[in-house]
């Protein structure tokens, strides 16, 4: 059974708003969206902040990899400029702020696990120790409502399991391994999450027979999610949330 939402916004606002910012938060939430997908790493300190390249160039202007700067050296720049002149401005977030956020907007989080390379172990321990604290101290504990971690790192998603075992993991993958059964059992996780380009029927089927969820990666044609869907994929991230709604089905 998959107790989440079925149509989630990827890193916040999709193709709308800068990637992983407080700003494709609320780009997501006013475009009726209540589930977002985005992308945590380790800072220098050991902070987690939301950002999905592990070195500097694309998003955020710079030189050097994530987790040569302290989070409050990453804070301070600028992850909004490159997108617009209108996000200008618009800082690289710390995980506490987007959960926060969202927690107080009752916005779903898949919460992916991008560790830098070398700081799989640490990565997901860390997110999933601050997450587990965070849960309780906001007293959320229902299944619907709480986070999903996925990650390509099986380290850190096993990491992540050792450090907050209630919290739901998913292993990702880009194309599915042949061991994905034995992955899913050694993780246990809750569902398989993949890019919809290698799907087939027949994958989702098996995945779906073997008892759990499917989501997929990032999915922005409406035909081909309705295609997907009728495969029997329960949920998927796009970045056209401007063609494909909350309410998709």
């Amino acid at each position: 059974m998959w107790p989440y939402p079925k149509i989630v916004a990827h890193r916040g606002g999709g193709s709308l708003a800068p990637e992983n910012t407080l700003a494709a938060m609320r780009c997501g939430l006013a475009r009726g969206f209540h589930a977002v997908e985005f992308d945590v790493m380790l800072a220098r300190d050991g902070v987690p902040i939301v950002m999905h390249d592990p070195h500097l160039g694309r998003t955020v202007a710079g030189i050097g990899n994530v987790p040569d700067y302290t989070s409050q050296e990453l804070t301070a720049m600028d992850a909004g400029a490159w997108f617009g002149a209108q996000f200008t401005g618009e800082p690289v977030p710390t995980y506490r702020q987007v959960f926060d956020f969202c927690v107080a907007n009752g916005m779903w989080m898949n919460v992916e696990i991008k560790p830098a390379a070398g700081f799989e172990e640490e990565t997901g321990r860390v997110v999933a120790e601050l997450t587990r604290q965070w849960l309780q101290a906001e007293r959320i504990s229902s299944a619907a409502k709480m986070p999903l971690f996925s990650s390509f790192s099986f380290e850190a998603v096993m990491a992540a399991k050792q450090a907050a075992p209630d919290v739901p993991r998913g292993f990702l993958a880009d194309v599915i391994p042949d061991d994905w059964q034995a992955r899913l059992r050694a993780l246990d996780a809750v569902a398989l999450h993949t890019n919809q380009k290698h799907l087939s029927a027949t994958a989702a089927s098996a995945v779906k027979a073997a008892g759990y969820g499917l989501f997929c990666y990032t999915v922005n044609d409406p035909h081909r999610a309705r295609e997907i869907l009728s495969w029997g994929v329960d949920a998927f991230c796009t970045d056209r949330i401007d063609l494909i709604g909350a309410d998709f089905s």
